[in-house]
């Protein structure tokens, strides 16, 4: 015999109608109120479908006809197996519950991929560098890095991402959209991790400690790690132009900038530029006089955060800079340098008009009285100490 998917044809044409759905005629399932949905015996239907039933859905799939319409949303589709899933959005029915912590989940797929979380399992794995994956679309954003394909890009600029959600955040710089907002200040933030660290200002949380001397970061370990580097002397960025060092890689591309006399920020009150935006806010705040960080304990003001950390160890006598040759501590990094110096006998500022070495400019500066005036050739371009590019 002639068959249609499993079915007789002859059978199949004659009931044709039982299973071909009129354009007017619609399922109707009723929202989140608790109402009876039709039809009545649906979910009875499902746990024993019929061969007229198979044939119904097949046909609703290969036409991709959505006959099951949400009455809270408004929201159709093609069985109701998938309306039913979809009304736990508004019901907020979790069905699926983690046998070793309890969370419960809408699906049973969502449940599947949390309990990974407990297992390891990692069932997904790169055939090109064997990393292992939780989950599918995991392993498909990393094949991205094999392939170089990055298929989300920016319609204002035409900058490509490998993600969306990298994407989205990157359209935020253009719209200047922020929103996380801080409920306790109004500040707002494009990202989510932005909100939660600055919101560890108010609360005074410092999840991130120092294992050698003690101290405690609120933001991201990254800060941490920077900061070590003032216990190790690690100085990982390099100028490839005149090979100074720096802890960290904002140092170093402002550093860079005095090779290349970038200055892309301008000061609209004096039309003095700077190297970086940080650099011209500090810098503005000649003009307006704000001292936005004062001291809890005699009450003075500073123009940046950096300034009044340092002022703040005259209060505690914290000297986190030692010297590994002598042992002797120091406030600030460069007093260190200074310092070393002695040691190395490393004399970097010279006359130019007679010669004489100096190790700080300080002394050179004194020097120059002598003939006169400033030395042209002894000059270092001074950037402000702004927080972005100075490590305390």
């Amino acid at each position: 015999l002639l068959q249609l998917h499993g079915f007789p044809l002859l059978w199949a044409l004659n009931h044709l109608s039982d299973f071909v759905v009129d354009t007017g005629e619609r399922s109707d399932y009723r929202g989140s109120s608790g109402e009876p949905q039709q039809p009545h015996d649906a979910e009875e239907a499902e746990k024993s479908p019929s061969k007229s039933e198979h044939l119904k859905k097949h046909l609703q799939r290969s036409t991709g006809k959505r006959i099951h319409c949400c009455f809270d949303c408004g929201k159709r589709f093609t069985s109701s197996a998938g309306i039913k899933i979809h009304q736990r959005i508004h019901t907020g029915e979790k069905p699926f519950s983690c046998t070793q912590c309890g969370k419960r989940f809408t699906t049973s797929g969502s449940l599947t991929l949390h309990q990974r979380t407990h297992t390891g399992e990692k069932p997904y794995s790169c055939g090109q560098c064997g990393k292992s994956f939780g989950q599918s679309s995991d392993l498909t954003v990393h094949q991205r890095i094999h392939t170089g394909q990055k298929p989300y890009s920016c319609d204002q600029c035409g900058k490509s991402f490998v993600q969306s959600g990298q994407l989205t955040l990157h359209q935020r710089t253009h719209t200047g959209e922020k929103p996380y907002s801080c409920d306790q200040c109004g500040k707002s933030f494009g990202r989510s991790c932005h909100l939660t660290q600055h919101q560890r200002i108010h609360t005074g949380e410092k999840s991130y400690s120092c294992d050698q001397c003690g101290k405690s970061f609120g933001q991201s370990g990254h800060y941490l790690t920077i900061h070590q580097r003032t216990h190790t002397g690690e100085k990982p960025y390099g100028c490839d132009q005149c090979g100074k060092s720096f802890n960290q890689l904002n140092s170093l591309m402002v550093h860079q900038r005095t090779h290349t006399g970038e200055k892309a920020f301008k000061c609209d009150q004096c039309g003095k530029s700077f190297g970086t935006s940080g650099c011209l806010t500090t810098h503005q705040r000649t003009h307006t006089g704000e001292k936005p960080y004062s001291c809890d304990q005699c009450g003075k003001s500073f123009t940046t955060s950096s300034q009044l950390t340092l002022h703040q160890r005259t209060h505690t006598g914290e000297k986190p800079y030692s010297c590994d040759q002598c042992g002797k501590g120091f406030t600030t990094s460069s007093q260190l340098t200074l310092h070393q110096r002695r040691h190395t006998g490393q004399n970097p500022y010279s006359c130019t008009q007679c010669g004489k070495r100096y190790s700080d400019k300080k002394s050179l500066t004194k020097h120059q009285k002598i003939h006169g005036g400033k030395n042209p050739g002894s000059e270092m371009e001074e950037v402000y100490l702004c927080d972005l590019t100075k490590s305390n």
